[in-house]
């Protein structure tokens, strides 16, 4: 956990910067103290690390790390599907991971996407869909695997906590706005489904998100998803754009929000985990996760020589998008 010695630390480079962008020490004096107060009375605890190690530590393949199929692994079956939680569980995955979003007249399925163009042969946000419509299409109209899949549905949240329940399978909930719907929705599964306590974790890129769930419900295990540098640039890493000053600018913000991430957010929501895009983890970033209590998940592993790295060196879970075959990444 953090050494008093490293907390003073943080709060006095946050006293710098503050002294930087105000040029006032007494500006930047009231809001460091601000900080403290407010991490002091609003931080949530982590949950206890036995119930931690349950949900990221399960006994993977042959004593192995733990391995979640990303979208159900959406290589191998059309993502966020019960065909593709069916195929990974059959290929060895430890958990998979999980797109929550809602449908108009807010049933709770699984959509990565803001629109359903990508992954069904319908088209049109997801939002503007009623769950009668949505149901109608073909969740594996896009996939190279179509005809093996023909016919699979979009499915609500509950029959995919089921399935996975099923399987014993560790569920990474991916949740994006709106923060309060999510939580809700979550609150009241943990509710009718409690195993998922000890089998099932809540991430999101948003702070906001994960602070409002455990605000809603503190027993449920969280973790902050976190890319360095995607306010400037795409997952592909191409600039977001080509102005040299917005380069610089989003390339500032990034900068903050990293640091934000690894000295203030993960306290201040009391995550477990932090999971990473895979190019940026090494064993002195895991080290470094594991001195505050924090487990580090990597996600897109998509090569038999990354996975080798993750299993054998760094000895940490990851995320793949295929259980069988080297691939591409599916952003």
């Amino acid at each position: 956990m953090l050494q008093m010695g490293e907390e003073v630390m943080y709060f006095s480079a946050f006293f710098l910067l503050m002294m930087f962008g105000t040029r006032s020490a007494t500006l930047a004096s009231i809001l460091t103290a601000f900080l403290y107060v407010f991490m002091g009375l609003f931080r949530f605890p982590p949950v206890p690390p036995d119930q931690t190690s349950r949900v990221l530590r399960p006994r993977g393949p042959s004593g192995g790390v733990p391995v979640v199929a990303h979208r159900g692994a959406c290589h191998d079956a059309p993502e966020n599907t019960l065909a593709a939680i069916r195929e990974a569980s059959r290929n060895g995955a430890t958990g998979v991971e999980l797109d929550l979003s809602f449908t108009a007249d807010g049933v709770p399925v699984l959509m990565h996407d803001e629109t359903v163009d990508r992954t069904t042969n319908g088209s049109g946000p997801i939002s503007k869909l009623q769950f009668v419509q949505l149901r109608r299409l073909d969740a594996a109209a896009r996939h190279r695997l179509k005809v093996k899949f023909v016919g699979e549905r979009v499915p609500t949240l509950q029959e995919a906590v089921e399935e996975c329940i099923r399987h014993q399978l560790t569920i990474f909930f991916n949740v994006k706005d709106p923060g309060d719907k999510a939580a809700a929705v979550l609150h009241a599964m943990y509710n009718k489904f409690p195993a998922l306590y000890n089998s099932s974790i809540v991430s999101s890129f948003e702070p906001k998100v994960i602070y409002k769930m455990r605000q809603t419900d503190p027993s449920v295990l969280t973790a902050l998803t976190h890319q360095p540098w995607r306010l400037s640039r795409f997952s592909d890493g191409t600039p977001r754009t080509l102005s040299t000053w917005g380069q610089l600018w989003t390339g500032v913000l990034d900068f903050l929000l990293d640091w934000a991430h690894h000295h203030i957010l993960w306290k201040l929501c009391g995550v477990s985990a932090i999971m990473v895009q895979k190019d940026f983890i090494s064993l002195d970033y895991v080290q470094y996760w594991a001195e505050r209590g924090v487990e580090v998940v990597g996600w897109t592993v998509n090569t038999a020589v990354e996975k080798d790295y993750y299993q054998n060196l760094l000895k940490i879970g990851y995320i793949t998008d295929s259980l069988l075959e080297d691939c591409d990444p599916h952003y």
